[in-house]
C-alpha cells in the first residue's frame, strides 16, 4: 500500500529524530564514563600525593635544621595543593558528571515521546489500510465510517507529530546549552585548580631553594665532633700547655740552682786555697824561728 506524501515525510522526520536521540544517548553516555574515569584518576593522584607528603615529612625529621625546615614547608604546601585537588574532584562530580548522567533520564523521556508519536502514526496507517480494503469491496456505509476513523487517526498523528517536533526542538536547544555549560564548567574547575596550584607550587619551590646549604653543612661537620669531644680536646690541649710551662719553669730553676751551686763551690775552693796559703806562711815562720 502506498503512503501519502505527508505520511512518508513524517516517517522520514521520525527516523531523523530517532537517530538524533540515539546519537545523544551514545555520546553523552561515553562522555559521562570518561569524565568519571578522569575524576577517579585525579582522586588517585590526590591519594598518591598524600603519601608523598607523608614521606617528605618523615624524611625532614631526619635532616639538618635548614633542610628540615625547607622540607616541612614544601610538604605543607604540597598537602595544601591536595586540598584543592579534592575540591576539584568534588566540583567535577557535581558540575560535570551529574549533568551528563542526568541525560540518561532525559533521553528516556524523549524516547517515550517518540514512541507515542510512532503509535499514532501506526494507527493512521492501519486506518488507511482498512479504508483501502473497504473501497475495494464498495460498501458505502462502512467506507464512510472508515474514512471518519482515518481522519481521526490522521489528526491524532498530526498532533503527536507536532508535539514531538516541539519537544525535540526543546531537546536540541537544551542539549546545546547543556554541553556548552558542562564543558565550560570542566574548564573553569580545571583552571581554578591549576591557577591555585601554580601559586602554591611557586611558594613551595622558593622554600626548598632557600635552604641554607653552607649552614647545614657546618651543622653536619659539627655533628661529627660532639660537644663533649670538643671539651675533652680543649682539656687535653690545656693540660699539654700547662705541662710544657711547668717543664720550662723546672728547667729554669734547675739552671739557676746549678749556677748557685757552682758559685758556692768556687767560693769554697777559693777559701780552701787561702787556708792552704796561710798554713804555708805559718810553717815558714816556724822554720825561721828555729834557726
Amino acid at each position: 500500500m502506498s503512503r501519502t506524501p505527508d505520511a512518508r515525510a513524517r516517517d522520514t522526520q521520525t527516523k531523523q529524530i530517532q537517530e538524533n536521540i540515539t546519537n545523544v544517548e551514545k555520546h553523552f553516555g561515553d562522555l559521562c564514563q570518561l569524565f568519571a574515569a578522569y575524576v577517579r584518576k585525579t582522586a588517585r593522584l590526590r591519594d598518591k600525593a598524600d603519601l608523598l607528603v607523608k614521606e617528605v615529612g618523615l624524611y625532614a625529621d631526619t635532616e639538618t635544621p635548614n633542610l628540615k625546615l625547607g622540607l616541612k614547608n614544601f610538604a605543607d604546601h604540597l598537602a595544601e595543593i591536595q586540598d584543592y585537588r579534592q575540591a576539584e574532584v568534588e566540583r567535577m562530580e557535581v558540575k560535570v558528571i551529574e549533568p551528563l548522567k542526568a541525560y540518561g533520564n532525559i533521553v528516556k523521556t524523549k524516547r517515550e515521546d517518540l514512541k507515542q508519536t510512532q503509535m499514532a502514526r501506526n494507527r493512521e496507517a492501519k486506518q488507511m489500510q482498512q479504508l483501502e480494503r473497504m473501497r475495494q469491496k464498495n460498501p458505502s456505509d462502512r467506507q464512510i465510517i472508515a474514512e471518519s476513523e482515518l481522519q481521526r487517526a490522521t489528526m491524532d498523528a498530526t498532533r503527536t507529530t507536532r508535539q514531538l517536533e516541539e519537544t525535540i526542538d526543546d531537546f536540541e536547544k537544551q542539549k546545546i546549552r547543556d554541553i556548552k555549560k558542562i564543558l565550560g564548567e570542566f574548564v573553569t574547575v580545571e583552571m581554578a585548580f591549576h591557577a591555585k596550584a601554580l601559586e602554591i607550587y611557586t611558594t613551595a619551590y622558593q622554600h626548598i631553594q632557600n635552604v641554607d646549604e653552607e649552614g647545614d653543612v657546618e651543622v653536619f661537620r659539627n655533628s661529627l665532633h660532639p660537644p663533649d669531644y670538643q671539651s675533652r680536646l680543649e682539656i687535653v690541649r690545656a693540660n699539654s700547655k700547662l705541662s710544657l710551662n711547668r717543664t720550662g719553669t723546672s728547667m729554669s730553676k734547675s739552671g739557676t740552682m746549678q749556677s748557685r751551686t757552682s758559685s758556692r763551690q768556687r767560693k769554697k775552693d777559693d777559701e780552701e786555697d787561702e787556708d792552704e796559703e796561710e798554713d804555708e806562711d805559718d810553717l815558714e815562720e816556724v822554720t825561721d824561728d828555729e834557726h
